[in-house]
């Protein structure tokens, strides 16, 4: 592959988990979590997200309702944890749905 074609490629690849990275934060906020956290669980599991584009996307699903988030002030470092609200399951829940429509629309396509 030529330098041009890793680019080429990398900036799709960059544009499918951009689409992706809701899904797999409603997912994993299931159980309450910060931010960090939030990172670092996710690049164990092969999800590679940047802290900037994460924490933007944190705040924006806490607006729309999908997330709510509360202050754990007992530690020495107050943290904002974040869970999936209702709303949130059942956006995640329509997601997924349609994840797997999207699925096997492409592999009939092959």
């Amino acid at each position: 592959m030529t330098p041009a074609d890793e680019t080429v490629l990398a900036g799709h690849l960059q544009e499918l988990r951009r689409g992706t990275v809701v899904v797999a934060a409603l997912a994993s906020l299931r159980t309450p979590g910060y931010g960090y956290a939030l990172l670092e669980s996710l690049g164990r599991a092969g999800f590679e997200v940047d802290a900037n584009t994460l924490y933007p996307l944190l705040r924006r699903l806490e607006k729309q309702g999908l997330l709510t988030a509360e202050w754990n002030t007992d530690e020495s470092r107050p943290r904002k944890f974040y869970r999936t609200s209702t709303a949130g399951e059942d956006v995640l829940a329509a997601l997924r749905t349609d994840w797997r429509s999207l699925d096997a629309a492409i592999t009939d396509l092959a």
